[in-house]
């Protein structure tokens, strides 16, 4: 029997049985459409499990644990990787189209790219650089120098690969043990790049593969931060550190801000010493001063009190200590005591241990060479010696009296009781009005140390000038070294004795007279009677 013979009973409303003829070729072609409908529907689905196996399952705690999410991105990888191959395959016999094929790479890719970033985020959350040393040292011309040595601590890479297992090509390609693109300087508190060159930049750090930087000190501190930038940018760190001393040197740096000074003949002043050790063998240290005239007093104060010392002692806390030298200058100058004449002159810390060794030679003069030879910490100090002069002004008279119409002349001395020549010696006059002066002579030129020179004042009062006392101011000023110089101020006293009316005298005169010599012809008369 065919397929074409079969017939179909169906039971209508009335329970009778009616057969329709050709049933068969309908539900045959039912069957055959349903079964192609459900190879596509395979298809289909296959496609979408393939993107959903090349792509990972976003989970928002992801950038949490990102270890987690690390592995979510390798499995995606992999199963992409499987299906590319199986894809290819496919490909190659023909079984599937180009554009198939070309969907499923770009799957690959992207699951790829999914995966290394992840993996570069692990990577650069693990990355560390650590400072291994930081010693700041004193270079030859003076200048302040820090070398920090840098180190790549970072671990993430052999724990990620105890817990992951890695393709290695990929792995090894991202370089998980090189820090890239290092940007290193020094800054102080206030957010200031103190060092020269102001930034230093390490191209590759591997790990375990220390970098040494040097940097010049632009300020001078102990205690510094260091500012590391890396990681692509995103990482940045602020380290305070505080700086070791080069404990090979064996020396003490001394420096000052004063270390040039002008000081006036017959006082003193003081140089504050910053002394900074730089020994690994001594701690206590002598202070000595060479090249400096045997004329001109010193000795060390410590810092901020009356307190002498020769000898000091830094302690295992601090590493710097501050001293004052004071110097005392002659009240005159000398051969070895120019005034306006630069003297140069050295302090030298010396070890307690060498003191014996070196025993400095005060008497002669060292140049910078020799204590370079000698292998001990000084500093150049200048000491410029200054005079100044001082007017005296001395007058033997400063009270007259006179009669109406007279003139005074009033001799005044002038002398230089400085220690430097004045120049341009003035004297003024203050007069009561309509009075009038002259001064001989009106200027003195230059006045040396301790020269002495006359200068005559003559003072005339006013017509008609009333009887009594007046009072006359006399100043003097001159220049010393382009400074003004005032001597002290004279006041002359001038006494104008009142005009004598002489026929009013005459007129009591003879009216005395008179009245006696009545009185004598009056007595000889009463002695007669």
């Amino acid at each position: 029997m065919t397929y074409s013979q079969v017939t179909i009973h169906s039971v209508n409303s009335a329970g009778l049985t009616k057969i329709r003829p050709g049933g068969v070729d309908i539900l045959f072609q039912k069957v055959i459409f349903a079964f192609v409908l459900t190879l596509c529907l395979i298809f289909f689905l296959s496609d979408i499990v393939c993107a959903q196996a090349g792509s990972t399952y976003y989970n928002p705690r992801d950038a949490d644990f990102k270890l987690l999410g690390l592995k979510r991105a390798k499995e995606g990888f992999e199963l992409a990787k499987d299906e590319l191959n199986r894809k290819k395959t496919l490909f190659e016999e023909g079984q599937i189209s180009q554009s198939q094929y070309d969907e499923v790479r770009k799957i690959y890719n992207s699951a790829e790219v999914d995966y290394q970033q992840q993996l570069l985020a692990i990577l650069f959350e693990n990355q560390y650089v650590t400072i291994n040393n930081a010693v700041k040292y004193t270079s030859a011309s003076g200048e302040k120098i820090v070398r920090i040595t840098l180190n790549n601590s970072s671990s993430g890479s052999a724990e990620l690969k105890k817990l992951v297992s890695f393709d290695e090509q990929i792995f090894n390609a991202l370089e998980p043990d090189v820090i890239n693109n290092i940007y290193v300087s020094i800054i102080n508190d206030e957010g200031a790049i103190i060092s020269q060159p102001y930034e230093h930049k390490i191209e590759r750090l591997p790990a375990n593969q220390p970098k040494e930087l040097s940097f010049t000190l632009l300020q001078d501190l102990d205690v510094v931060t260091v500012y590391l930038l890396y990681g692509n940018g995103k990482t940045e760190a602020k380290k305070k550190i505080y700086l070791k001393k080069d404990a090979t040197i064996n020396k003490v740096d001394i420096k000052s801000d004063q270390f040039s000074q002008e000081v006036e003949l017959g006082k003193s002043s003081s140089y504050d010493l910053s002394l900074e050790l730089f020994s690994g063998k001594n701690d206590t240290f002598k202070l000595e001063v060479v090249n400096l005239p045997s004329q001109i007093n010193r000795y060390f104060l410590n810092f901020g009190s009356e307190t002498r010392l020769s000898l000091f002692k830094f302690t295992e806390s601090t590493s710097t200590q501050k001293v004052s030298l004071k110097v005392f200058l002659p009240d005159r100058a000398s051969d070895s005591i120019v005034i306006g004449q630069s003297i140069k002159f050295y302090v030298l810390a010396i070890p307690q241990n060498r003191v014996d060794e070196i025993k400095p030679d005060f008497s002669k003069q060292y140049s910078e060479e020799e204590l370079i030879n000698m292998n001990v910490g000084f500093i150049k100090l200048d000491l410029v010696p200054r005079g100044t002069g001082e007017l005296l002004v001395k007058a033997q008279q400063l009270f007259f009296s006179i009669n109406p119409g007279d003139a005074v002349q009033v001799p005044v001395d002038l002398v230089n009781k400085g220690t430097r020549g004045l120049d341009n010696v003035q004297i003024d006059v203050d007069l009561p009005l309509n009075w009038s002066h002259s001064i001989e002579p009106k200027t003195i030129a230059h006045l040396k140390v301790s020269e002495e020179k006359r200068a005559i004042i003559t003072i005339t009062p006013g017509e008609d000038v009333a009887a009594g006392r007046y009072e006359i101011r006399v100043t003097t000023k001159s220049l010393s070294d382009e400074q003004p110089i005032t001597g002290e101020d004279k006041t002359i006293n001038v006494e104008i004795k009142p005009e004598t009316n002489l026929w009013g005298i005459s007129i009591i005169i003879l009216l005395i007279l008179g009245l006696v010599g009545g009185m004598v012809v009056f007595g000889i008369k009463l002695s007669r009677r």
